[in-house]
């Protein structure tokens, strides 16, 4: 049996990285598109040469790593990194296949003219995990050679998390992309002067300058915002089912989490996270779960954590008024990690439809998961519910009511079970969201602050992602003094 020539690996590698050549730049495709803000958090790991350690970018597919890792390739051309120090290798490329990282090392060296051994150059594996054994290559390389920065891409997300635990402990860092935050997708459309935004007063102020407008771009978030390829596509937008569901939803059920936990029943599997995806936000129960399918309640937890460990949902625990947990906790909320993967399934959905308030507070959950040091759940009891609720041990630190109405602020006697809450749980003040009003009352010592859910979601995203960039830029200035 033939092997592909060496002759043709090379020539496949310099095609990879055309910067090697003038004008030393990255194609257009990928330059032309504005670079999420995640790279301000992901940039510093690509250049952080002090700790040799690998890092492991993972996320659901199509949030946009491989257009990430070429924003990262353009800002090291930026600082006159050698061209030639740069390499970027697709592992799935057919004309890779059997090759290890320690091979496509070497070939990359041969195809660029550089010393691997004393050139200090940087090296970027995307969609590794079509590479057997990718960690055990991967700490082996990081092991043997000090002067190549290796940077890895996956998005069988669950067990590139798995692996690069069970054998990257010390050698890797994980680094999680998720799916668009509202002001993301606002970002990348260049649409951010929407909102108002002001910090002179030592406090954070957002205001909507055409809440009509933004309302309409929330909507299409909803419907198709969480992926970069269907947020910039009108010709995608016009079937993002066939692109959501052929290429995110049914690889990973399909494929990444049975492959992984070795499930062979995928009907199963699939007839969970369709029943889970319709109801994103609503309160399910494991009795019911296994009513309505028949699969068994422990089955069912095991698919919840696959799914959950494959970036597709978020489980969500339920605490009662007085934010205190249940023993058994019987009923909890699943929501999708972007609500555009209902869409996907099911079809688009307009702001005037009820079920649209599902996905309006499918959208808000969704901002608060990219945030690393919150403790989210929800609030049932028998009189009344609250949707959002951060603690910190036992006490509460802040809550949400998620609305796509304007009535609760004209009779704010409807949020009488949220006043309660607050009142039991000494909280002074509550968000609640309307779907244009932007407003505060005062009722029974507790502050209502009426926000538009759109303004809600867009600060929630920027607040989140900011304040970890500007923590990461304290670190690195502390630690250049």
């Amino acid at each position: 049996m033939q092997k592909v020539p060496k002759e043709k690996i090379l020539r496949r590698i310099a095609l990879e990285n055309p910067w090697w050549n003038p004008p030393h730049e990255v194609p257009d495709a990928f330059s032309r598109l504005t670079p999420r803000p995640y790279i301000k958090l992901f940039y510093p790991l690509v250049k952080n040469r002090s700790v040799r350690r690998a890092p492991v970018l993972m996320g659901p597919r199509r949030v946009g790593k491989t257009y990430l890792l070429h924003h990262c390739i353009g800002c090291l051309l930026g600082e006159d990194v050698l061209p030639t120090h740069i390499c970027y290798i697709s592992v799935d490329n057919p004309t890779y296949v059997n090759l290890s990282l320690e091979q496509l090392l070497e070939l990359y060296a041969e195809a660029a003219g550089v010393s691997l051994e004393s050139s200090p150059v940087y090296v970027f594996f995307d969609e590794i995990q079509y590479l057997r054994d990718w960690e055990r290559h991967l700490k082996s390389v990081v092991d043997t050679y000090p002067s190549v920065q290796c940077i890895a891409t996956g998005s069988a997300a669950a067990a590139l998390r798995l692996k690069s635990q069970e054998s990257g402990a010390g050698r890797f860092t994980d680094f999680l992309l998720p799916p668009l935050t509202f002001y993301e997708y606002l970002v990348l459309l260049e649409s951010t002067e929407l909102v108002d935004y002001d910090n002179s007063g030592g406090t954070h102020t957002f205001l909507p300058i055409d809440t009509a407008v933004l309302n309409e771009h929330f909507e299409n978030y909803i419907n198709f915002g969480g992926y970069p390829e269907v947020a910039l596509s009108p010709e995608v937008q016009e079937n993002p089912e066939r692109f959501i569901k052929n290429d995110i939803i049914d690889k990973v059920l399909l494929r990444d989490i049975p492959s992984l936990y070795g499930i062979s029943n995928i009907s199963e599997l699939n007839s969970l996270f369709t029943s889970l995806a319709y109801n994103t936000s609503q309160e399910v129960s494991l009795e019911e779960l296994f009513q309505n399918s028949g699969v068994a309640k422990q089955t069912i937890m095991r698919y919840i954590e696959y799914l959950e460990a494959a970036f597709l949902i978020r489980k969500v625990n339920r605490v009662d008024d007085r934010a205190r947990y249940f023993q058994r906790a019987r009923n909890f909320k699943v929501y999708l990690t972007n609500p555009s993967l209902r869409t996907a399934l099911f079809g688009g959905v307009s702001s005037s439809e009820p079920t649209f308030g599902w996905l309006v507070e499918t959208a808000v959950f969704a901002q608060w998961f990219h945030s690393t040091g919150q403790n989210l759940h929800y609030a049932r009891w028998k009189k009344g519910e609250l949707d959002i609720v951060s603690l910190r041990g036992e006490r509460v630190q802040w809550a949400v009511e998620v609305k796509w109405s304007d009535r609760q602020v004209k009779f704010p006697a409807l949020l009488k079970p949220v006043l309660e809450f607050c009142g039991k749980n000494n909280l002074k003040q509550v968000i609640v969201t309307t779907r244009t009003r932007v407003e505060k009352a005062q009722v029974a010592n507790v502050e209502l602050a009426f926000w538009p859910a759109s303004l809600y979601a867009y600060a929630a995203g920027f607040m989140i992602i900011n304040t970890r960039i500007l923590a990461l830029e304290s670190v690195m200035a502390a630690g250049s003094t």
